[in-house]
């Protein structure tokens, strides 16, 4: 028999390895190396609270036999149990008709997983197409090809968080286990093991994507299939149930149940819910702006200037203001080493997003700075779908201001109000009104220019943003920027790219549900980001969890 101790906040220096480790687990725990069966790494941060003596801080799980002793009174040293995900498949009802899930995101995907495993062959229909045809129609629309409204950023296998920075973080609690049941599934499929640890973990989009086909791939062994280029244009509802899903306007197919993970953008299959009586209801969400920083500014303000790079992870920040009108400021899907991507959907609307590769290695920082909204801010607050409509506003200006490009703008001139037509010259803080330089700017213009140029996937044009957002939008986007810029020195810097519009921070809908994860249509299961259940890779993943234990227990 054996036990399992967790021994925290083990420090080391910067350049370690994970012998040092151990060996320091051991002497805090009173543990002899030879009586360990077996350790891993369970946590593992930084701590640049001192940037002139930056530390890696080490929770380490050492696994030893039942009758070994160790310190008990020591705070850093406990034992453990872990928590081993074990959902129950106790329904008693028998499936006249196929399970379907709508949607190949972190909710569908994880929902129609779950179900494969515990035998119920799910079938996924999925609007957009497989990720490697995905991928190719994203990169010919930022490369200036035509739009796809049904392949793009937003739809397609792996959703929306498929271009993105692939964060894995979570505010959820997490006592059934499932937050590590969906990192382990993801390492299983091929991410890297150091997510299972790292403090903010993320895979990055080059590895999501296959890690995506990895997973479908398993469902499909499961049992499970798959139906892409597949939109579900109705629902066929007898006595308030649920009985079969149009596909395409073409084809009727008979279900026993249907998980709806259809994802924020789905704003077509928003509209058809509403007319079949689906409950619904408007949700408070966030706009703004991505705002790019050179990469290496961050690091210094988060790390300190004379730190190692090469031994620590590329800086990241969160951050928060409560503005004087009372609007919400803040960070959100920060992406370090990244790129602001196009992330439009819709035809004559713009949205952008922010993207990172595993490596994080751009030159540049790039985090969406949003405002809060809410139904009051909407055209009709009793409309379920307006909050649609005001992003649909956001984004025809967004999409007019840069001729069908993203529309970017320096920082400063955004504040004075001031419209600059050449981007080129719009990263010296430097520039006077006009944009030009006298011949003493010239080296630093030059310099700054090379540092920071921004870094952008689609075409991008000069535009004066203000005149998109309403203005005390605009003013509480202002006042967050300078708050930020007393945590994270030159946070403001007049030379800050602005890329607009961030519309899609979350869905601007709520699909309502009972505890039984059933919508007012029985057998309809909304869940997800776009459901209005989830905020991220993680926690829409696990509400697809949740929705599969739910029909499992029906």
């Amino acid at each position: 028999m054996t036990k399992i101790i967790r021994v925290s906040q083990i420090a080391v220096p910067l350049r370690h390895d994970m012998e040092q480790v151990f060996q320091k687990a051991c002497r805090t725990a009173g543990i002899r190396d030879r009586d360990v069966c077996r350790y891993r790494i369970a946590k593992q941060s930084v701590d640049a609270r001192h940037k002139e003596d930056l530390k890696y801080i080490y929770s380490i799980d050492l696994t030893i036999g039942d009758h070994t002793s160790f310190k008990r009174k020591d705070g850093r040293v406990q034992e453990i149990t872990p928590v081993a995900y074990h959902p129950k498949a106790g329904g008693n009802l028998p499936m006249a008709a196929p399970v379907a899930v709508i949607g190949s995101g972190p909710a569908g995907l994880f929902c129609a997983y779950l179900l494969a495993k515990y035998g119920y062959r799910p079938i996924v229909f999925e609007r957009g197409k497989r990720v490697d045809e995905r991928q190719a129609d994203v990169e010919r629309f930022w490369n200036g090809g035509a739009l796809l409204p049904e392949s793009n950023v937003q739809f397609g296998e792996g959703g929306a968080g498929t271009f993105s920075d692939g964060k894995l973080n979570t505010l959820v609690k997490d006592k059934y286990g499932r937050n590590r049941f969906v990192l382990e599934t993801f390492v299983s499929c091929g991410a890297p093991e150091d997510i299972l640890y790292v403090n903010r973990p993320h895979i990055g989009t080059d590895i999501l994507r296959a890690v995506v086909s990895n997973m479908r791939n398993e469902i499909l062994r499961m049992g499970g299939l798959f139906y892409f280029s597949s939109k579900i244009t109705d629902l066929m509802i007898m006595n308030h149930r649920l009985c079969a899903l149009e596909i395409n306007q073409e084809e009727r197919i008979p279900v026993s149940a249907a998980v709806l993970a259809i994802g924020h953008s789905a704003r077509d299959t928003f509209e058809m819910l509403r007319k079949r009586g689906v409950a619904m209801e408007s949700k408070p969400f966030a706009i703004g702006m991505r705002v790019e920083h050179p990469q290496d500014e961050i690091d210094r303000s988060q790390y300190g200037a004379e730190a190692d790079l090469s031994l620590l992870p590329t800086a990241s920040y969160k951050l928060t203001h409560r503005a004087s009108n009372g609007r919400s400021v803040y960070s959100f899907c920060m992406c370090p080493g990244g790129y602001v991507v196009n992330a439009s959907s819709e035809p004559e609307r713009l949205a952008v997003n922010g993207m990172s590769y595993h490596a994080r290695d751009s030159r540049n920082a790039n985090s969406a700075i949003i405002v809060s909204v809410t139904p009051e801010d909407f055209p009709d607050p009793a409309d379920p779908l307006s909050g649609v409509a005001f992003q649909r506003k956001l984004e025809e200006k967004a999409w007019r201001a840069g001729g069908g490009k993203i529309p970017q703008q320096r920082f400063g001139d955004f504040e004075s109000g001031i419209f600059q037509t050449d981007l080129n010259f719009a990263t010296n803080g430097s520039s006077s009104e006009n944009g030009n330089f006298s011949e003493n700017d010239a080296v630093d213009q030059i310099k700054i220019r090379t540092a920071f140029s921004t870094c952008t996937k689609g075409p991008a044009a000069a535009a004066n943003l203000r005149d998109i957002f309403p203005n005390d939008i605009s003013e509480a986007f202002i006042e967050g920027m300078h708050a930020f810029s007393r945590k994270i020195p030159g946070f403001d810097r007049e030379d800050a790219i602005l890329s607009a519009v961030e519309s899609r921070t979350s869905s601007p809908v709520r699909i309502v549900r009972g505890e039984d994860f059933q919508s007012n249509v029985r057998g309809l299961y909304p869940c997800g980001e776009g459901a209005g259940y989830a905020g991220g890779i993680m926690s829409a993943a696990m509400d697809g969890l949740k929705a599969a234990e739910a029909i499992m227990n029906t």
